[in-house]
């Protein structure tokens, strides 16, 4: 028998890369940095794999199926989300598909209470006043540069999976009063309770009954939903009407669940009180002159939610191991249900 071809879109971490080379039964063909590969390039090598091992910003459609053939069996995503993935097209062809959602919940989740406490403390404006030699003419005052306080708030979660639960497990020792969540049942319990704080918690964790009581009680909304028809833009500008005047807005998951020109507005006409974000619409072809940037009480950072050493060792091997799973037929680390 041939060796089954499988195609890998990037170089990987050293652990990864070595699980991968020791599979000897495969012809393995693989672009050969670790920068983003030629879409022509998957288009032609893609022609008779029975396995691609791809990254988010790699997009997996029909396209790129039907220059694979019937061959394909599994898609290997180096990802939480799968978004970039023709989801209808790969369960018409009976095709698997392995994700990495577990790897990066601590990473995420710590980057969440980051970017929380910067846009309360206005850490991205007053960096800016440093960086840009403003310091010697701020003269000290009692309301310089103040902020809202993270103890005795109400968080809410808009989404409510295992990253927003390690997030709420971290904010806990803060002295957060309350937690509302908001999943696609309104108003029902959360399905897993992954840490133990919903029933067993030092504070009351609720569900909200719809998106107007998350927004209107909540002094930090975490936004940590998938993106989906119905999530498009779910944060507008009539849900920024809702939330308080304090209120910070956090978007760890997808830039398009947040419309963007709406959070401009609600900073500039001070209908909440600041952002913080590793996600934006349209990314990452954000330039200097982007709205958002020019609003002082925004932080914006460049996707990097996963970004700690051992996270992206963990979803590179994960990676490597779901696609030689899927092609042996046995169970994946992790796999999107069909």
């Amino acid at each position: 028998m041939s060796p089954r071809k499988v195609v890998v879109t990037r170089q990987l971490i050293e652990p990864a890369q070595k699980l991968l080379e020791a599979a000897s039964d495969l012809e393995l063909i693989q672009w050969p940095t670790d920068q983003p590969c030629d879409r022509s390039w998957l288009l032609e090598q893609a022609k008779g794999a029975s396995g691609i091992l791809l990254m988010l910003s790699d997009k997996c459609d029909k396209e790129l199926m039907d220059a694979a053939g019937d061959t394909l069996k599994v898609i290997a995503s180096f990802s939480v989300g799968t978004d970039h993935v023709d989801r209808e097209a790969i369960r018409e062809r009976k095709i698997r598909l392995g994700y990495t959602p577990s790897a990066l919940t601590d990473a995420v989740a710590d980057l969440t209470v980051m970017l929380i406490l910067m846009a309360q403390r206005r850490a991205g404006e007053a960096m800016g006043k440093v960086l840009t030699g403003q310091w010697p003419q701020m003269p000290w005052s009692p309301l310089l540069m103040t902020g809202p306080q993270i103890r005795g708030t109400t968080v809410g979660f808009l989404g409510f999976g295992r990253i927003a639960q390690a997030t709420l497990q971290r904010l806990i020792p803060f002295g957060i009063s309350k937690a509302l969540y908001l999943t696609s049942k309104p108003g029902q319990p959360a399905k897993e309770d992954h840490y133990g704080l919903l029933k067993e918690g030092s504070i009351p964790v609720s569900p909200a009954s719809d998106w107007k009581q998350l927004a209107a009680e909540s002094d930090v909304v975490v936004v940590g939903c998938a993106l989906t028809p119905s999530t498009r833009h779910i944060v507008n500008s009539e849900f920024f009407h809702q939330m308080k005047k304090l209120a910070v807005l956090v978007n760890i998951a997808r830039g398009p669940v947040v419309d963007t020109d709406a959070l401009v507005s609600a900073l500039e006409t001070g209908d909440i009180f600041g952002a913080g974000l590793d996600v934006i619409e349209n990314e990452p072809n954000i330039q200097a002159d982007h709205p958002l940037l020019k609003q002082p009480r925004c932080v914006l950072l460049p996707h990097v939610g996963s970004a700690n050493i051992e996270t992206r060792e963990q979803m590179a091997v994960e990676s490597v191991k779901n696609l030689l799973a899927g092609l042996k037929g046995e169970a994946m680390v992790n796999e999107v249900e069909p």
